[in-house]
């Protein structure tokens, strides 16, 4: 849904050049005072409005004392306040449209302002909505309506008649574009004291030590942060100082004239700091050479994180966390911070299966696969992240997926962390505030900073520095380093950076556009991008069911503990979701359905199925994305979440349901094993592909971003070689997920780690073969 991160703008004393101070991420959303800049006319707003009300509708107060029956815990004034809340009030709205303008690819941008612009106009709202639209007495002539001055009733019918469409699809891609959000901004969007107030009754807190303190207490001095030795921080500065900083860093900095740029020598420049930079940098620094790590996000540390959802995926996610496939079937999660994807993952540290391992060996060529130094490298690397296996006490989710597993006697296997037996955090997805889990921030960057390595954050790669030359091993171009601007407005300048080697790793999805704005041309850079498609299922687990308890609340403890393996492809793991993303993916019926669900957030249990894909995706010169399960794929994830919805059963659920845009739910109290068959059985239906526009199933979700820029044997069948370099440029190197020759099937944090420490060594021995010839 979108292509470009927000501006990320810090805080007014940064501006100033000082150090931030304490919990830049707990602030409000990031309006921030500014203008809204989304351009849409006054009519066109109006119908958003309405719309956005019709979603997330004022109900009557009656509705908070026991809406359909459900023995919920009475939530007093909160849940009052909370039924009489609607999208149509204040600022959220002007959100939406400024999410959806700024955020969002052109074409849905196209869309969406044509179809808010028919529905501010009668015509067009009667060719949109048909009779709906009508008004008049009985007897009497009718009259056309705008979308805006239809009822309640008639609007939210209207939606509902969108949302089941096949005959105009575009009129479900709108649909399904203000609904996530409509509801995202509703539930994650907080005040200046970074609350919301539709948090209570819907039973989520963030933890206490976040909270702010009844009485105002001196700050405390800043303690020192891991990378301070190494971190340039440009937003904070100008031309001037940043020239400074870098020569205090101990970089050759040179001034550039009135209309050049300034140029920077080092012997590595690497472009990203997450799994692959991270562990490149230290690698390379620890053997001698000067590395500069350049990074777009910012740099933050564990008294930083907040755990608020909406400033926190402004700032620590790509695009603000809106971020998806150009056809809206996939939504995707990237991190873009010191530490990357590392420093918001979920924590699970799943070594390669050994039978990937033999596939990319025997089947692609690559022999590195196989050997002995690759599993060293897994062993070098679980060590440095201090992976521990089990955990002391699991989450209310992972107790549910335990519990479910054991009963229907399916093995369930405890997934090793990058934290300690007993991390209980469940928030570490917005950045680990107990400082527990360890992310290439708090290590491999640290260690890369102890041998001198410069860590430039605010800082954008525009593309390789490319020159012709006769070639070594057919390669007709050698990289010089690289051109990069600083996103602070004091910094006039780009940035020169000079290198002997340079390394791209920016992920998947932004390796190939950085590879393509550098001039390469290889066919493969691009294409082969796999994301581990995932289908969710949901179980609602009252508090004072009958039989013995789970305790605990959705949000709360480590985010993936358990892990259950359907068939040799698909795996069955639980997500981290809080309210906004909970609601942006949860299938929208009606207002009042809507908030019923969300009433019971606590306490309904996600588990997703995981599938390694084998269709392939593509990633254009322009970073948008293209990505289309295969039959045999979709057929996988129906399969596994089959066995999700099984094992919520088996655990005591009191009703489950899936993220079909139709609600597909079955209450579980007394239910027989027949209508449980029966149920499954439409979960299992093709009525078309599962990713189909013209389908019921919902939009699919992707943290794992592999392959588009696959490493191989020879220049036909991939984009760089067994080494990571490219088939084109001498000195050009690839070092992250785009490497992976195909899915990997399981969290690939270690596998992208443990690959990066063995290519980074063989970049070492190289540079020190070319310094002795």
């Amino acid at each position: 849904m979108a292509v470009q991160g927000g501006d990320g703008q810090r805080k007014e004393e940064e501006e100033k050049g000082s150090r931030p101070g304490p919990h830049p991420l707990l602030c409000g959303w990031r309006r921030d005072g500014r203008k809204y800049t989304h351009g849409l006319h006054p009519a066109q707003m109006e119908a958003l409005r309405a719309m956005c009300g019709a979603f997330i509708p004022s109900l009557p107060a009656e509705e908070a004392a026991g809406a359909g029956g459900r023995a919920d815990p009475p939530g007093g004034k909160d849940l009052e306040r909370f039924y009489l809340a609607s999208a149509a009030d204040a600022a959220i709205p002007d959100e939406v449209a400024e999410l959806m303008v700024t955020r969002c690819i052109r074409e849905a941008v196209l869309l969406g302002w044509v179809v808010l612009w028919m529905l501010g106009t009668r015509v067009g709202t009667l060719l949109l909505c048909g009779t709906l639209s009508l008004s008049g007495a009985a007897g009497e002539l009718p009259s056309l309506r705008r979308f805006a001055d239809m009822p309640l009733e008639r609007r939210e019918a209207a939606l509902q008649r969108w949302n089941r469409t096949r005959w105009f699809f575009p009129l479900r891609i709108v649909f399904a574009l203000v609904k996530i959000l409509s509801h995202y901004v509703f539930y994650a969007m907080v005040n200046e004291k970074s609350k919301n107030p539709h948090w209570n009754a819907i039973g989520y807190r963030v933890e206490e030590w976040r909270e702010e303190p009844e009485e105002p207490v001196a700050p405390a001095p800043a303690r020192p942060r891991p990378l301070d030795n190494g971190v340039v921080e440009t937003r904070a500065l100008n031309d001037t100082t940043l020239l400074k900083s870098l020569a205090d860093k101990g970089l050759a900095a040179k001034p550039g004239s009135s209309d050049a740029h300034h140029t920077v020598q080092c012997d590595v420049v690497i472009v990203g700091s997450g799994c692959g930079g991270g562990v490149a940098a230290a690698m390379l620094a620890s053997a001698g050479y000067k590395v500069v790590v350049v990074e777009k996000g910012d740099y933050y540390t564990a008294d930083d994180y907040s755990s608020i959802e909406g400033p926190s995926m402004e700032r620590l996610f790509e695009n603000g966390g809106i971020f998806c496939t150009s056809n809206v079937t996939t939504m995707l999660f990237t991190g873009t911070t010191v530490g990357g994807g590392s420093a918001v993952n979920w924590s699970a540290s799943i070594r390669t299966p050994g039978e990937v391992l033999q596939e990319w060996s025997r089947e692609h060529g690559l022999p590195l696969f196989g050997s002995p130094g690759y599993q060293q490298a897994m062993d070098a690397v679980c060590a440095r992240l201090g992976v521990t296996d089990g955990c002391l006490e699991e989450g209310f989710q992972n107790k549910v997926v335990r519990r479910g597993c054991e009963a229907l006697g399916l093995p369930v296997d405890a997934v090793p962390r990058n934290s300690s037996k007993g991390h209980y955090c469940g928030s570490c997805n917005f950045g680990c505030p107990t400082g527990d889990k360890r992310g290439t921030d708090t290590t491999w960057l640290v260690d890369a900073v102890k041998h001198g390595a410069v860590v430039l954050t605010g800082c954008k790669a525009d593309r390789f520095i490319l020159e012709r030359t006769n070639g070594k091993n057919g390669r007709s171009k050698k990289c010089a380093g690289l051109m990069a601007t600083c996103l602070s407005k004091g910094i006039t300048k780009k940035l020169r950076i000079e290198a002997k080697v340079s390394i791209s790793a920016c992920g998947a999805l932004m390796t190939p556009p950085l590879l393509h704005r550098s001039g390469l041309r290889n066919r493969h850079i691009g294409q082969n991008l796999h994301l581990h498609p995932v289908s969710m299922a949901w179980g609602y687990f009252p508090e004072n069911k009958q039989g013995p308890p789970i305790t605990g609340k959705s949000y709360e403890g480590g985010i993936i503990t358990s892990m259950h393996r359907v068939t040799e492809r698909t795996i069955i793991e639980t997500p981290a979701l809080s309210p906004g993303g909970f609601a942006a993916m949860v299938p929208w019926e009606s207002g009042r359905d809507m908030k019923e669900r969300m009433r019971r957030f606590a306490r309904t249990a996600h588990a997703f199925a995981l599938v390694r894909d084998r269709g392939a995706g593509t990633v254009d010169c322009e970073g948008r994305l293209r990505f289309t399960p295969s039959r045999d794929d979709t057929r996988e994830l129906r399969n596994g979440l089959r066995r999700v919805l099984r094992i919520l059963v088996a655990a005591g659920a009191a009703e489950v349901g899936t993220h079909r845009s139709d609600g597909l739910r079955l209450r579980c109290k007394g239910v027989r094993d027949e209508d449980l068959e029966a149920f499954l059985d439409e979960v299992s239906i093709e009525k078309g592909p599962m990713h189909s526009t013209t389908d019921k199933w919902g939009v699919f979700s992707s943290a794992h971003q592999m392959g588009s820029c696959r490493m191989g044997s020879n220049c036909k069948d991939s984009a760089v070689d067994g080494s990571g370099e490219s088939w084109e440029a001498e000195g050009l190197y690839v070092c992250d997920g785009s490497l992976l020759p195909t899915a990997v099937g399981v969290n690939p944090m270690i596998t992208i780690q443990s690959l990066a420490y063995c290519l980074s060594k063989e970049i070492a021995q190289s540079l020190a073969h070319a310094k002795k010839h």
